[in-house]
């Protein structure tokens, strides 16, 4: 096996890794709230939440085909030479850049997962390729119009929007229903809850799945393993079927951290809430996704569930919760970015097959380690819907931050 084949399997294998991380970072996206309000348990949420991703995932190509094109300046876009490698940029490299960018996503992805943040893993892949692409080739090497008009600006706005949305409908929804009894009403919205999150975990799969498929793409266009001219026509199937069934796993085990921040520690919700922002982040989703927008859905979310809280007269909002989850997606982008150029300069300066499998290794020990600290204080199906601990914020219930307490005494 060439230098190249190894490290292209490599950037495969760890794309990959980033859609599995994808799955159950962004799981709370469609289902905290029914878990929440009690409309579905937590282990049914999850496995719909699975299949519908996986369905999601063959039902389009456009975000696919943005991410080859619309983030970095390494191949022609244009003119008869379209996805021919710029000039001094050789197949090896340009795998390189996108193995390093992937690495950047990925460990970003699990450092905000241990701490419970709903950051976006699709800034986590934009910023590490942005990172490693300016690593390599500067700044000429960024689609900066790209990047301007298919991610920041729906960035900014989509959270905004998602939240105005979200308030209205639950306003409006209060409003028609002020007469109807309790029972008869969470009963009714928790119903209604099952199909509107069952539509944002479809379209959650037609718009993160298909970032990394454009990503492996990318990758073999850059290798003269795929034509550019025919991913806007389609993808192979054994990468739409790879990055479905990873990101559908990964929705399957459940991003439990996740789940509990945006279900019980950003709006104390009820059903009639929780279906109101579950209508907004579909059809701001799916929107987005047929125009081809690398949207984030965890920003979508997130705005439809704060949105709930304020369309809610007396509704509890936990503003300093919504605080540290903008502050992270503020510095996504540049931390992942920073994570990104490191490891291409690690894999630069030894060089070769043997710098891609020194930054892998990195890659797996990290992932690791925080894999293994998340252990230590377990956040699962079991309880993610404790009572939020008002005092300090933390996304592990009290009674299983005082069990490691003792442990740690004896």
């Amino acid at each position: 096996m060439s230098a190249e084949m190894l490290i292209l399997v490599l950037l495969v294998i760890t794309a990959l890794g980033l859609d599995f991380t994808n799955g159950f970072h962004d799981t709370g996206n469609a289902m905290a709230t029914s878990i929440a309000t009690g409309a579905l348990k937590p282990k049914t949420a999850v496995s719909i939440a699975a299949i519908l991703n996986l369905v999601g995932a063959f039902l389009s190509v456009e975000v696919a085909a943005t991410i080859t094109k619309d983030v970095l300046k390494i191949q022609q876009t244009s003119g008869e030479d379209k996805g021919d490698l710029i000039a001094g940029l050789n197949a090896e490299t340009a795998i390189i850049i996108i193995f390093a960018g992937l690495i950047g996503g990925i460990l970003w992805n699990l450092f905000t997962w241990l701490f419970g943040l709903p950051s976006s893993s699709s800034h986590a892949l934009f910023g590490g390729l942005i990172g490693s692409g300016m690593a390599a080739i500067g700044t000429s090497g960024v689609n900066w119009d790209g990047i301007t008009s298919k991610i920041l600006i729906p960035a900014l706005m989509a959270p905004i929007i998602a939240c105005v949305v979200a308030a209205v409908g639950t306003w409006v929804i209060y409003a028609l229903t002020k007469k109807v009894a309790e029972n008869k009403k969470a009963q009714g919205f928790r119903a209604g809850q099952i199909a509107s999150a069952s539509l944002v975990s479809l379209a959650h799969g037609t718009g993160d799945a298909q970032k990394t498929m454009g990503v492996i793409a990318m990758a073999l266009i850059a290798s003269g393993h795929l034509d550019a001219s025919s991913v806007e026509h389609g993808l192979p199937f054994w990468i739409v079927f790879s990055c479905a069934a990873a990101i559908a796993i990964g929705t399957y085990l459940g991003g439990w951290r996740i789940i509990r921040t945006l279900g019980k520690g950003l709006v104390e919700i009820e059903s009639p809430q929780g279906m109101a922002a579950e209508a907004s982040s579909a059809a701001i989703i799916l929107t987005s996704s047929a125009a081809g927008m690398a949207l984030s859905t965890t920003q979508v979310a997130t705005g439809s569930i704060l949105g709930s809280g304020v369309g809610k007269k007396g509704a509890t909002v936990r503003w300093s919760v919504a605080g540290r989850m903008a502050v992270a997606w503020i510095v996504t982008l540049p931390s992942a970015g920073l994570v990104g150029a490191l490891s291409y300069y690690v894999a630069d300066i030894i060089g070769g097959a043997a710098g891609a499998v020194v930054i892998f290794l990195v890659l797996v020990a990290l992932a690791g380690y925080m894999y293994w600290r998340a252990q230590q204080q377990k956040v699962d199906a079991n309880n993610v819907n404790d009572e939020w601990d008002e005092k300090t914020g933390s996304i592990v219930p009290p009674e299983t931050a005082a069990a490691r307490a003792e442990t740690e005494k004896v």
